[in-house]
Parts: structure tokens; sequence; C-alpha cells
């Protein structure tokens, strides 16, 4: 089961692709079984190749900002036909059109099930959901009549500190008791 962490660099990606006007975008949740590389594909195209790499810069720049993330590699940027991002969780598809209907990654992966943003959406807060559920509640601490510990330990450090201060007062005294009196020649 893919993290939060995962859910929302996913999500945040799908909202970059949407703000540079990308086309035809889909979420492809993979079976375990079949794709041991990785959970997602998110896969959308561009009227052309600048709109590609704006789409993918885009992706770059957001998940660095917001999630100090970077992909692990990117692929295709040059032509910029077909630019592959790689965030180990989930893999960005960005192609021309043409490009995307010649390889058709849908039609490869068969078992994998298109999700929608608004169900990503809903995972996410299930996810949220189950892991608060999952950590306890700290019992409120109980009312004690006996001094608190940290009253103690103040006591054991500043008997310490009162020697130390009881000694060196008494060292300056043994030194001014020990000296000569200085005789003045007038």
């Amino acid at each position: 089961m893919p993290s939060i962490d995962s859910y929302q660099l996913l999500l945040a990606a799908a909202a970059a692709c949407e703000d540079k006007k990308a086309e035809d975008i889909r979420i492809l949740a993979l079976d375990p079984a079949e794709s041991g590389l990785t959970d997602y594909f998110l896969i959308c195209n561009g009227t052309n190749e600048r709109q590609n790499v704006a789409i993918t810069d885009e992706i770059e720049l957001r998940l660095k900002r917001d999630f100090a993330t970077l992909p692990n590699s990117v692929e295709g940027r040059r032509q910029a036909e077909w630019i592959l991002m790689d965030y180990v969780d989930f893999i960005v598809h960005v192609f021309s059109p043409e490009k995307r209907a010649f390889y058709g990654l849908e039609r490869l992966r068969k078992s994998a099930t298109t999700i929608s943003i608004a169900d990503l959406n809903a995972e996410l807060k299930a996810a949220i959901t189950t892991t608060r559920a999952k950590v306890p509640k700290k019992p409120a601490p109980k009312a004690t009549s006996a001094k608190p510990p940290a009253t103690q330990a103040a006591k054991k450090i500043e008997k310490p500190v009162q020697r130390k201060a009881s000694q060196a007062k008494k060292a300056a005294s043994a030194k001014k008791s020990t000296r000569k009196p200085v005789k003045s020649n007038t």
C-alpha cells in the first residue's frame, strides 16, 4: 500500500498537469503482482513539445518546492515527445498526442485500474484516518501529592553548587590571610 506521502505527491503532480493545461490526464493504479517497479502511472499529453516540457517543469518545480522531492531520473526531455519522470512510487509519462496513441500505455497495462483524482483524494483521506486511529492517545497525567521529580532533581543539583560556592569562598579567604601586608615607603 502506498504511503500518505506518495498520495500527496501524486495529487500535486496531477494538479501541476492540470495547471499547465495537459490533456487526458489519467492515473493508473498498477497491480502489485505484475509491477514491482512502481505503484502508479500518471499519464497525460500536451499539444506540442514545448507544452510537454512546461508540464514536466511545473511538476518538478512544484514537488521540489512543496515536498523537497526531485525525480530519480528524467528521460526524453530533449526530444519532448515522450517525457518520463521517475518518482519511485509513481512514474509520470507526458506524451505528444501521436506518441501516446502509438505506444498506448493504457492498453499495455490491462490489469491496471484507472483512478480519478477524486478517488485518489478519497484514498488519501482514508489513509490519514487509519493512521490517526492507530496512534494511541496519551492518558491525562495523574495528580499526586508527592513532590514532582523536577523539584527533587533541582535540589540535588543545588547542593553541589552550594558546596562549590562555599569552597570558593573559603579558598578566597585563605588567600587573603596568607598575604603579607605591603609596606609603604612614605
